[in-house]
């Protein structure tokens, strides 16, 4: 089993530091499944205020983050890795969107990965020029940094990495791992509230538990996510079922 190896460059290391002690992540790294390491871009700021950033040419409102402080933070941060690869990926709203097959990629990443988070207005465009290799955006909206986009590419890639999740199923057999989303779950009790768990769940038949539950996540990709369809993974079945289902829907319009 190897290790996912991250070095997260942010001005604000503290919103990392509570999520990356808890559950999953604090778990993984104990096995040495992950392995993150938090650098304060502040430190490299050349004066004694530890400046990150300025206000941008041209007048606009806002400021930018100054490329000196970050080059430095990337210099650092290959330093202390001699001899290994690295991707360095900005957290970017114009970046590509990050979804379960980009976090596939890079939970088989060899190299050192670098989560560069951006703040304020923007990043000196210096920085993507020259150290960038791509953007990442976990959607088309704004945050006011890249700290939490960050934790969300770590624990999105890291619970797709064998020995992180105590099944080793669970992480394909959630939405989208196949291209689809995820079937209802139940558990005790069978009854709550007058609402009874399906009878097929209670019956022991394996194969009509796999096939309703096929059959479930099928329609909550229709009914939620239908765009989904046109690149998932479907059987002659799959397509058997979902015209039946489309079918049903009709009925009740």
């Amino acid at each position: 089993m190897g290790t996912l190896r991250f070095d997260v460059l942010t001005l604000f290391p503290g919103i990392l530091a509570g999520p990356l002690n808890e559950s999953i992540l604090k778990r993984a790294q104990e096995k040495g499944l992950l392995d993150v390491r938090l650098r304060n871009i502040r430190e490299f700021a050349e004066d004694r205020h530890q400046k990150a950033d300025d206000a941008p040419y041209g007048g606009e409102a806002g400021m930018v983050m100054k490329p000196e402080p970050v080059f430095k933070a990337v210099d650092a941060a290959k330093a202390g890795s001699p001899g290994a690869g690295f991707l360095t990926i900005l957290l970017s709203p114009q970046g590509r969107i990050f979804t379960h097959r980009e976090a596939e990629r890079l939970s088989r990443e060899e190299r050192r990965i670098i989560l560069l988070c951006g703040h304020y207005e923007a990043i000196d465009e210096r920085v993507k020029e020259e150290l960038v290799d791509e953007e990442l955006s976990i959607g088309d909206y704004v945050l006011t940094g890249g700290e939490l986009a960050a934790l969300v590419v770590i624990d999105a890639a890291i619970r797709l990495v064998p020995g992180v999740l105590g099944d080793e199923e669970s992480a394909y057999r959630d939405s989208f791992g196949d291209g689809l989303l995820d079937h209802p779950h139940y558990t005790r009790p069978a009854e709550f509230r007058g609402r009874k768990v399906p009878e097929v769940l209670l019956s022991g038949n394996h194969d009509a538990i796999w096939k309703w539950r096929r059959r479930e996540s099928l329609k909550a990709t229709l009914l939620k996510r239908p765009d989904l369809l046109e690149t998932a993974e479907l059987t002659k079945e799959d397509r058997r079922v979902l015209e039946e289902l489309k079918k049903e829907l009709n009925k009740h319009q």
